[in-house]
């Protein structure tokens, strides 16, 4: 058996699930007053001076820190089913199917939460690595409950669920830096980009 492992965001999605979740929960004019209000956190994250998890547990804990997880997970839920299908990358969704009837297993592995992406992984067949939200209580902090699934924790990730020994060939599909160490892993690793999928440069 074959593996695949996909990114998420700007890979299977045409745009970040994060942003466009938030703006499905709140609204054009919140979310606009938000991004002002954390403009010189997302301005410091551009320039290197705060980390990718790091700037992500600000905007989480900005947005949902003390929510209720259930009301939470009930938005997320709506999310996948509603409005994540409408930002899904048509050349991605065929390359996913073409491994599946191959008979690959086909796993996502994204920085993205899990929750807003767990509905969808599981109505298309797919495994899910993705980051998590704290929750103590019953209420979310607004900082991670696991390690941000980005760049080396990946691979950590794959390695951890996966004995990669057992697939005859692996493949990879990312489009940007946070997927560089997954797309190295992989004997076959693509980037995508638009319409196009290609080769990455080995």
């Amino acid at each position: 058996m074959n593996i695949a492992f996909f990114d998420f965001d700007g890979t299977i999605t045409n745009r970040d699930s994060l942003l466009d979740f938030l703006l499905y929960v709140f609204g054009y004019l919140p979310l606009a007053q938000g991004i002002i209000f954390l403009s010189p956190i997302l301005l410091a994250y551009q320039l290197g001076v705060i980390p990718n998890w790091r700037t992500k547990e600000i905007v989480l804990g900005h947005f949902f820190g003390g929510w209720d997880l259930e009301k939470f997970t009930e938005l997320a839920s709506r999310y996948a089913q509603k409005r994540l299908p409408q930002i899904i990358r048509e050349t991605s969704l065929k390359q996913i199917f073409g491994h599946q009837a191959a008979g690959d297993q086909v796993v996502v592995v994204t920085a993205a939460i899990d929750l807003w992406l767990k509905g969808w992984c599981d109505a298309h067949g797919l495994d899910l690595i993705a980051s998590q939200v704290e929750v103590i209580n019953g209420k979310l902090t607004g900082r991670l409950g696991s390690k941000n699934c980005y760049g080396p924790e990946k691979v950590r990730r794959i390695k951890e669920k996966y004995n990669l020994e057992e697939f005859s060939r692996i493949y990879a599909y990312g489009n940007g830096p946070g997927d560089e160490e997954m797309l190295a892993l992989a004997d076959y690793a693509y980037v995508v980009a638009g319409k196009r999928i290609k080769p990455r440069d080995l």
